[in-house]
């Protein structure tokens, strides 16, 4: 059956409408779906693993809290012969400088994990550089090297984050493999949770006071060890020459061709 609308007023009335509908749709929901697509596009990424084709891992410790622990994890490294990198927050640096230095001093590499430990996603560039300046500024001042790498606070992360950080002449350092130490799990829980994750390239995160990270950390390296790996810093893990992260954060060459290579730093 074909409806004839016989008043021209309503024709209209009803071309208007949908003309409206249609301009609602376009100019209110349109550039909400372009800006959340948009947010996705030219996101940058921090380096999460490297892509190696020999067994070679890093162990990592973030240091936020406490320092009871820390000569006995020194001692488990160098009873292995391993170097790691410490994540250092600035107000840790300032009530442990004893332990800044005997870190640096065992041979080990000591990153930036910012000032305060805020959620730098909420501050602007300016205060970001300012928070990973003044932490930066401490590790200078105390081990007479600048940092050139950062781990960011909680892992939250931005495009402006990333950014700053490089603008301050830092590496932007996340992890593939997290120990969960800090939840207190038994050691045995922690190697058999990190053992079934790391592969070459992985980095490995602990944390400095973490309850049961000593005994972890023992019993994870000399795994490793026995499976044939190699325990660096994160420097010597990352590769130099025209690199990429991919979407999974694994760092890359362009050029297969120099995949031995490692950043100097």
């Amino acid at each position: 059956m074909v409806v004839r609308i016989r008043r021209p007023g309503l024709a209209l009335l009803l071309a208007l409408a949908a003309m409206t509908l249609v301009n609602l749709v376009q100019f209110t929901f349109f550039p909400v779906i372009k800006a959340a697509f948009s947010s996705h596009v030219g996101r940058r990424i921090p380096v999460y693993s490297v892509d190696i084709p020999d067994k070679r891992a890093a162990v990592t410790l973030d240091a936020t809290w406490g320092a009871d622990k820390t000569e006995a994890i020194l001692d488990v490294l160098d009873k292995h012969g391993v170097k790691a990198t410490f994540f250092l927050a600035g107000y840790w640096l300032e009530r442990y400088p004893d332990h800044v230095r005997l870190i640096a001093s065992r041979g080990h590499e000591i990153g930036n994990h910012s000032y305060s430990h805020p959620h730098l996603n909420s501050l602007s560039i300016e205060s970001i550089k300012a928070e990973l300046n003044r932490c930066s500024d401490l590790i200078e001042i105390l081990t007479g090297t600048r940092p050139v790498l950062f781990r960011p606070p909680f892992g939250e992360y931005s495009n402006r984050v990333i950014e700053a950080a490089e603008s301050c002449g830092l590496v932007t350092i996340q992890w593939d493999v997290d120990s969960l130490d800090w939840q207190n799990l038994s050691a045995a829980a922690i190697q058999s949770r990190v053992l079934s994750k790391v592969q070459p390239g992985s980095i490995i995160l602990f944390h400095n006071n973490g309850l049961h990270t000593v005994e972890a950390l023992d019993l994870v390296i000399r795994e490793l060890k026995n499976r044939g790996y190699e325990l660096v810093p994160v420097s010597s893990l990352l590769l130099s020459g025209d690199t990429y992260v991919d979407h999974t954060g694994r760092q890359r060459l362009r050029s297969r061709s120099s995949s031995s290579s490692r950043m100097e730093v």
